[in-house]
C-alpha cells in the first residue's frame, strides 16, 4: 500500500514549475492587460456599473429628480447591471463618535461592495468624501475596472465656489479614466488634459419630463425658482446673489407680463412634485444660473424647462445657439434684449408653442439620459463610437 500511494503521488504530481509559471503568467495578463472582454461587453450590453453618487435617501423623495437618477436610468435602459451607492446616506446613517463624518466607513464599505459586486465601471458624481487612497487601493485590486467622474456645479471664475469645485474636480482626476463636467473644457485653463475631459449636457429624461406645455394655454408668462442650497431646502436669511438683483431689474423692465418667482423676496422654495404643478401652467421658463455665462455651462434646470415644453429664455453667451437655433430657444443679449424677447413671445401664442415644441422635441433627442449614459462609458472605456453627438460638433 506504501508502495502504491508512494508511485501514484509521483505520477499524479502537478504542482510543477511549469504549472506555477503558467499560473503566473495567466494572472499578469489577467492583471496588466486591459482584458479585450469588456469592449464586448460593453457591445452586449451587459457591464456592470457601480454609480457613486446622492441619491438623496434622506430627504424623502424631495429630490427624486436629479441629475444622478437621470444617468442611472441611462445606464439601466442601455441594459447594464446598475448599483447604486448613496454616499451622502451612507456617510450620514453610518457616522460615529469615532468617525464622526462617517468618511473611514464609507470607504470601506465601497471596498467591501466592490469585493462582492465586481464592477466594470466606478463612476463617481459629485463623490467627495471617497479617499483618494481608497481609489487607488481599488485601482491596484481591480486592474480591469474603469473609472470615471463627473461633476455639474458652475466652474466660471467669477461664479460661487470657484476654487472649491476647481479642487473637487482636481482631486482625483489623475486616478480618472474619464471626467465629464457641464462646462466646456475648453473655457476651464485647468483642465491640462483634454483627452480625458469631456463635456456633456445636463440629461433630460422621458420619465421625468412629461409635461407639453406647448400643447396647452398657459396663464403665467415667466418661471424662476432659486434656491440657497438643494440640501437645504429652505431660504437662509438676509443672503442675496446677482440673480434676485438681475430678477428685480426685470420685472421693473418687463411690468406687462406675469411672472411666478421661487426662492426670492421670502417666497420659499419648490421641489418635486409641487415644482412640476407650479410649471404645468408657464408659457416660459428663465434658464439664469449664477456668475457670469461661461461656455455651454447651465444648471440642470434647463431640462425642466426645456423638456417640460417652456420656452428656454438663456443668456447666448453661454453658446447654447451652437446646439439649437431660434426656434427652439430664446437668446438674449443683456437685459433691455430679454425684458423684450419675453413681452413679444408672452403675446404670440403660435410663437411660443411653436419654439416650445421645437425645443422640446430636440433637446430630447440629442440630450436624454441615454445618450448621455453611453457617451461617459464609450469615453471612459475608450471604445471609438458609431453615434453621432451634438455636443461634439
Amino acid at each position: 500500500m506504501r508502495k502504491k500511494l508512494q508511485r501514484l503521488s509521483i505520477e499524479n504530481f502537478y504542482l510543477t514549475h511549469k504549472f506555477v509559471s503558467n499560473n503566473i503568467d495567466n494572472y499578469r495578463t489577467e492583471k496588466l492587460f486591459f482584458n479585450k472582454k469588456i469592449f464586448l461587453k460593453a457591445k452586449e450590453k451587459n457591464l456592470r456599473i457601480l454609480h457613486v453618487t446622492n441619491f438623496n435617501e434622506r430627504l424623502d423623495g424631495r429630490l427624486f429628480f436629479n441629475t444622478g437618477r437621470r444617468l442611472n436610468n441611462g445606464f439601466i435602459r442601455l441594459g447594464h447591471s446598475v448599483l447604486g451607492f448613496s454616499d451622502r446616506d451612507i456617510q450620514k446613517y453610518y457616522k460615529t463618535l469615532r468617525d464622526f463624518k462617517g468618511s473611514r466607513i464609507l470607504n470601506e464599505k465601497l471596498k467591501k461592495t466592490c469585493y462582492n459586486y465586481k464592477p466594470d465601471l466606478i463612476i463617481t458624481g459629485h463623490a467627495d468624501l471617497l479617499s483618494r487612497e481608497q481609489i487607488q487601493e481599488l485601482k491596484e485590486d481591480n486592474p480591469n475596472t474603469k473609472f470615471a467622474q463627473w461633476f455639474l456645479d458652475p466652474l466660471n471664475k467669477n461664479g460661487p465656489d470657484y476654487e472649491r469645485n476647481k479642487a473637487r474636480i482636481m482631486d482625483k482626476i489623475d486616478l480618472m479614466d474619464g471626467t465629464f463636467v457641464t462646462t466646456s473644457p475648453s473655457a476651464l485653463n485647468f483642465l491640462k488634459d483634454k483627452e480625458k475631459s469631456f463635456y456633456i449636457p445636463n440629461p433630460s429624461d422621458s420619465s421625468f419630463e412629461t409635461l407639453n406645455n406647448f400643447k396647452r394655454s398657459c396663464s403665467v408668462d415667466v418661471f424662476f425658482a432659486l434656491s440657497h442650497g438643494v440640501h437645504r431646502g429652505k431660504l437662509k436669511s438676509g443672503k442675496i446673489d446677482d440673480r434676485i438683483i438681475f430678477l428685480n431689474k426685470l420685472q421693473k423692465k418687463t411690468t406687462d407680463v406675469k411672472f411666478d418667482l421661487y426662492g426670492i423676496n421670502k417666497v420659499q422654495p419648490i421641489w418635486a412634485d409641487h415644482y412640476f404643478k407650479t410649471i404645468y401652467n408657464c408659457k416660459m421658463g428663465l434658464n439664469l444660473s449664477r456668475g457670469d455665462a461661461i461656455k455651454y455651462y447651465s444648471s440642470d434646470r434647463i431640462t425642466q424647462i426645456v423638456g417640460n415644453g417652456l420656452v428656454c429664455l438663456i443668456d447666448i453667451k453661454t453658446q447654447y445657439n451652437n446646439f439649437f437655433n431660434d426656434n427652439e430657444m430664446v437668446f438674449y443679449k443683456n437685459i433691455d434684449d430679454l425684458s423684450e424677447k419675453i413681452q413679444r413671445i408672452s403675446f404670440d401664442e403660435k410663437l411660443r408653442k411653436k419654439i416650445g415644441r421645437n425645443g422640446k422635441i430636440k433637446y430630447m433627442k440629442y440630450f436624454n439620459s441615454n445618450i448621455v449614459a453611453q457617451y461617459i462609458i464609450e469615453k471612459t472605456l475608450g471604445i471609438t463610437s458609431k453615434n453621432s453627438y451634438l455636443w461634439e460638433k
